[in-house]
């Protein structure tokens, strides 16, 4: 089986860590080539730009997986598009969340994982799937907590650490995730719910990207 990926370089490191079976052969695209003229049985956008999802450029008929934490599979409205989460630190967790992609696609989608020896499960097709969803939550609170001077980024993230086993704070998800990405996150899912609604010392700090 021959897979395309289409990959930063720590996504590359994180894939590679979570292996790929033993009969997938790795195609990997820097994240500034085109897609065109791509032979594969599937392929992994891993630099899908789900700001502008209209604006992506590949549409041939294979199964492709699409980093797509801020778009619905509605939104980049192609039935073998199959969305995933591909922030960092979210490629080596042990199940994959996908959503969108028409029936079809789906059940070619599933072979695919399963060969990859991936394990996976289907969640509804909105905004954030689930795990990022509730971390931008986390991650929203914790701005809350620091503005209204709770205490410091540093304790903060200790005490979320101790508290509950998490391998980073809420600052250190941000850090690593990318405030802007967070940022984006909320604001999709702001407008469907208030209870999204976002810090304003979250958004006074993305602003200074």
């Amino acid at each position: 089986m021959n897979i395309a990926i289409r990959a930063t370089e720590d996504q590359k490191k994180e894939l590679l860590e979570k292996g790929f079976g033993k009969t997938a052969l790795i195609q990997w695209i820097e994240p500034g080539n085109k897609l065109s003229g791509i032979y594969a049985d599937a392929l992994f956008d891993l630099t899908f730009n789900d700001a502008k999802p209209a604006a992506n450029e590949f549409s041939d008929d294979m199964p492709v997986f699409t980093h797509a934490v801020n778009c619905t599979g509605h939104e980049i409205n192609k039935p073998n598009y199959v969305r995933i989460n591909a922030w960092n630190g979210f490629l080596s967790r042990p199940v994959v969340e996908l959503a969108g992609g028409s029936d079809e696609y789906k059940k070619k989608a599933e072979e695919i994982l399963k060969e990859l020896e991936w394990q996976f499960v289907w969640v509804a097709d909105d905004y954030g799937f689930i795990a990022a969803r509730v971390l931008a939550m986390i991650i929203n609170e914790a701005y809350y907590a620091l503005e209204e001077k709770v205490s410091t980024k540093t304790q903060i993230d200790i005490a979320m650490k101790l508290g509950t086993n998490y391998p980073f704070g809420p600052f250190e998800w941000s850090e690593k995730i990318g405030l802007e990405n967070i940022l984006l996150l909320l604001q999709r899912l702001s407008g469907l719910n208030s209870r999204y609604t976002i810090s304003g010392a979250l958004v006074q700090e993305s602003q200074q990207f």
